[in-house]
């Protein structure tokens, strides 16, 4: 297994493509709902174009990370970190936050009306 099909790596690439595909839309809306503002959040308007391929690319990654994750464990060498037995629980746990998040972004255009 390379170092790119791990599922930390699986998991970290598809929260990524999940945040900065919903800068456009989500961003704002948390940043002015904490108090910040500005002329400033008008820029994120920038990543609306690339919206549908990020979050196209974390429902992607996020897929294969939860193939990677929730498959029959293979067996481990000692010494790396599958051979730790809280690392799928904390890959399990990320997983589910990056879905969460992913969730948010792909809500957020449908939502944001709502609020103001």
């Amino acid at each position: 297994m390379n170092e790119r099909n791990t599922p930390a790596g699986l998991l970290a690439a598809g929260g990524l493509a999940a945040l900065l595909g919903s800068a456009c839309c989500l961003g704002p809306l948390v940043l002015v709902s904490i108090g910040l503002g500005g002329s400033w959040l008008a820029q994120l308007q920038a990543f609306e174009p690339f919206r549908p391929y990020l979050l196209g690319a974390a429902v992607i990654l996020l897929f294969l990370a939860y193939q990677r994750i929730w498959q029959p464990i293979e067996p481990c060498t000692p010494g790396k970190a599958c051979a730790l037995p809280g690392t799928r629980r904390v890959y399990k746990t990320i997983f589910i936050v990056a879905a969460i998040l992913l969730l948010a972004a792909l809500a957020s255009p449908y939502l944001a009306p709502l609020f103001y």
